[in-house]
């Protein structure tokens, strides 16, 4: 017979060419792929309770006779079906319903219920409940295991799909799921066996421990997570080894290069941190290989990433290589080239910059100082990796603010190296990673952290406002801008237009000018032309702007010491690593400096958690493991640049004791290539198709 992952799913009962491909939307395909789709929470439905027992909020199994039902046309039109028992009765509402089915639910029809009581218009209310009409003389015995809930999609529905994965199941009789880890290592582990875990999981008895199953701490649980994990690591790892094969220029240490850098560190105007001094090394080491270096950068906001970056740029520089210095926005990309052109063109580099606002024959100069190798750093945007960019002798590609750009953006570049070699790449950010989230998502690369904050940084004083107090925010920015110095307001708006924040940032700009007239109020917003939003920074920068106000554009790569109060409002809707970026636009000079956050009442539960994190905290990975808290992986690493967060039954942070020990098993699967390639297409499949890139 052949193997379960080859067993399409159209060979179950029910399965029609049209369904499978709706099925294909969750990633389902085969018998084994269906074997694998977990229920992410069960219900108890083995019991049935009488109606005068049911209290709101409880999920019950009943049954009672329908005694009445009627249209009701009000804000929204529903069908109420009134059901009774020998002890009670309640009501089960539609909003959406069916002409066979208002027949269907008719008096006299006895039904057998499941759903959440809730109170509503007639007392205890059922809410689109599942039903099944019940046959006299029928015997219908409720189920002895609890019922799985699976994750649906448009146009699947729960019994649909239950009635699926049992059939799955039933290939289990005839055919074993195949172990892939080394029975070993299942032993030291103290697992169960793969057959047992997933027949478990899928239809557990009565008597199973329902809190671990909602913990996802039961051993059968357990299993499968450590199995996930283990596929995810191993593809990563896969991803690295491939990309790793290829040759790449060796920069070794030379008379040359050590001057060059030694020239660079006696012009600059203060000394590298221990921290700077030690991940500068590490990169050092990593260059003088003949093969890519693929290495993260963390570093706090303001812990001095860029000098670390130049330092790379001159070791291939003084090889005789181009450096790509890559930012996710057009006024970071445009700091970094003010920075490295201050710092480089001294020295006789030339410094290039390509981004999509520059066009004409401005753009097809540059393009031709990057062919012809005059520009030796070229600093840009996405623009960078479009196809008619072409490098002469491209040796290094460095990445800011990684988590903007997809996993397929990052690896493009590796394109841009001669044929036969590939670039090293350095991927810097200033949102830490929490250290679970880096090992699952960035297993192909070696992470450096400057966790070390240049002598003279501020901390930031951060407190936490309502809306309804803005006169006091006036005032404050009125007393810290007559004492000499600047401040930030941001403007955010739940919607994701661009327009509607300019609209927003306008607007509020308009306001300040009206309460403030002796100050004077800037304005920069993504829709400006880039020689407006330049113009606009440096004359904030020159402090003759008193009051900048702008979108969350100011998140990254702003840098103006003299600025010591950021106003964000609105900041409940942002999350905990974007709200730590714009705080760091503030508490780079000698003055103290503070933090404003500005929020609409009421605050939800979960933005309480996030402004006390805010308040409590400067630390940067402190913050982030809390946001990793309230939002889970998906949302804090974008689930679409990652490529590998979607995990089907393991949860990174709630797994995360299991990940040293994955890292260490996976050294050992590296002996089995076979088994390796097994596991990433039964837990990955498709999804690590961007390692091909």
């Amino acid at each position: 017979m052949a193997s379960l992952n080859e067993v399409p799913l159209t060979q179950l009962k029910g399965v029609g060419e049209k369904f499978a491909l709706t099925l294909s939307k969750l990633d389902l395909h085969s018998v084994q792929d269906l074997i694998f789709h977990l229920p992410f929470r069960y219900e108890d439905r083995t019991c049935i309770v009488p109606l005068s027992q049911i209290r709101a909020g409880k999920h019950v199994l009943f049954e009672a006779e329908v005694k009445g039902s009627r249209v009701v046309i009000g804000r929204r039109k529903s069908l109420e079906v009134h059901v009774r028992d020998s002890s009670g009765q309640v009501a089960l509402r539609f909003y959406h319903f069916s002409a066979a089915q208002a027949k269907q639910l008719s008096n006299g029809s006895r039904l057998r219920c499941y759903g959440e009581a809730r109170l509503g218009q007639t007392g205890l209310e059922f809410y689109h409940p599942e039903y099944q009409v019940l046959k006299p003389g029928d015997k219908h015995s409720p189920p002895e295991k609890l019922t799985p809930i699976y994750t649906l999609t448009e146009g699947v529905q729960q019994p649909r799909l239950r009635k699926l994965c049992a059939s799955a199941l039933g290939y289990l009789d005839r055919h074993q799921v195949t172990e892939l880890i080394p029975g070993s290592i299942l032993k030291d582990l103290q697992l169960p066996s793969l057959q047992e875990a997933v027949r478990y999981l899928h239809a557990p008895p009565t008597d199973a421990d329902q809190h671990a199953l909602l913990e996802g701490e039961h051993p059968y649980q357990q299993r499968l997570i450590f199995e996930e994990l283990l596929a995810h690591h191993l593809s990563l790892l896969q991803l690295r080894s491939s990309i790793q094969s290829k040759a790449s220029p060796a920069f070794v240490a030379t008379g040359e290069s050590e001057t060059i850098k030694n020239e660079f560190l006696n012009s600059l105007p203060f000394s590298l941190t221990g921290a700077q001094q030690r991940v500068s090394d590490e990169i050092a080491g990593d260059l003088s290989h003949p093969f890519p270096m693929l290495r993260l950068v963390q570093g706090d906001v303001g812990s001095g990433k860029t000098v670390v970056a130049a330092l790379a740029a001159l070791r291939a520089v003084s090889h005789g290589h181009q450096v790509a210095f890559m930012a996710p926005t057009e006024i970071l990309a445009e700091q970094h080239y003010a920075n490295f052109q201050s710092w480089l063109a001294p020295l006789g580099i030339k410094v290039g910059w390509l981004s999509g606002k520059v066009k004409g024959k401005k753009r097809e100069q540059e393009l031709i100082t990057i062919a012809d190798g005059s520009a030796q750093v070229v600093v840009g945007t996405h623009a960078l990796f479009q196809d008619d960019v072409q490098f002469a002798e491209l040796g290094l590609a460095i990445i800011d603010e990684q988590h903007r750009f997809g996993v397929h953006q990052r690896l493009a570049l590796k394109n841009k190296g001669k044929q036969n070699t590939t670039p090293h790449q350095l991927i810097m950010t200033a949102t830490p990673i929490p250290r679970t989230l880096a090992m699952s998502a960035y297993a192909d690369l070696d992470t450096s952290v400057i966790d070390e904050l240049p002598a003279g940084r501020q901390a930031i004083e951060t407190f936490v406002l309502p809306d309804t107090r803005r006169q006091d925010i006036l005032s404050r920015v009125q007393s810290i801008c007559e004492e000499g110095r600047q401040a930030y307001w941001v403007c955010t708006l739940i919607e994701e237009s661009e327009a509607l924040q300019c609209q927003a940032a306008e607007a509020s700009a308009a306001w300040l000018n009206e309460q403030l007239p002796e100050l004077t109020v800037g304005l920069v917003h993504g829709r400006m032309k880039a020689d407006e939003k330049s113009f606009m920074m440096e004359q904030f920068k020159s402090g003759k702007i008193d009051l900048l106000v702008a979108t969350t554009v100011i998140e990254v790569g702003v840098d103006v010491p003299n600025a010591s109060l950021i106003i964000i409002e609105n900041p409940e809707r942002l999350g905990l690593a974007q709200l730590h970026q714009l705080r760091g636009r503030v508490g780079r000079g000698e003055h103290k400096s503070y933090c404003a956050l500005m929020y609409h009442p009421p605050l939800s539960q979960n933005g309480k958690e996030r402004l006390s994190a805010m308040r409590e905290s400067n630390d940067g990975f402190k913050i982030a493991e809390k946001d990793l808290e309230i939002r889970g992986p998906g949302e804090v690493l974008g689930t679409r640049q990652t490529g590998l967060v979607s995990f089907r039954i393991a949860d990174i942070q709630r797994d995360g004791a299991w990940l040293d020990t994955v890292k260490q098993v996976a050294q050992i699967m590296q002996r089995y290539p076979r088994q390796s390639n097994a596991l990433i297409e039964r837990w990955v499949g498709n999804r690590q198709q961007f390692a091909e890139v």
